[in-house]
């Protein structure tokens, strides 16, 4: 069974989250069946491999991790694949795939544009 680990560096303030529990929110409302858990490299919990654990209780066998992240910078290109290697000697049989960071999707960067357009400052 397939699911998404929406991967984030994690930060001290817990409303730092907030984002991926949102996103978590729309892909469940999309597909109320999804397996979809966030996991944190550092000072938030869940943590990646809590994070894969948990996907794997629900019975994922194959997680595709999403950064949430703008860029892939030493995070994702050195920490994530190691994370994720290290997953897979857990659990014999995971399959873990890495997604390119969302900052470096088209549909993301051009909603990211749409926005700053119409941005006004806060009141």
């Amino acid at each position: 069974m397939k699911a998404i680990l929406l991967y984030g560096h994690g930060a001290r303030n817990p409303e730092w989250a907030e984002p991926f529990h949102r996103i978590r929110a729309a892909i469940k409302s999309r597909d109320p069946k999804a397996l979809v858990e966030p996991g944190f490299l550092e000072l938030m919990r869940p943590s990646f491999d809590e994070g894969v654990a948990c996907l794997v209780d629900q019975g994922a066998t194959e997680i595709v991790v999403v950064p949430i992240f703008m860029a892939a910078g030493s995070h994702v290109k050195k920490d994530l694949p190691q994370l994720a290697a290290n997953a897979m000697d857990r659990h014999p049989g995971l399959v873990i795939e890495l997604a390119a960071p969302v900052g470096e999707a088209e549909s993301v960067l051009a909603a990211m544009a749409d926005y700053a357009l119409k941005a006004q400052p806060d009141a």
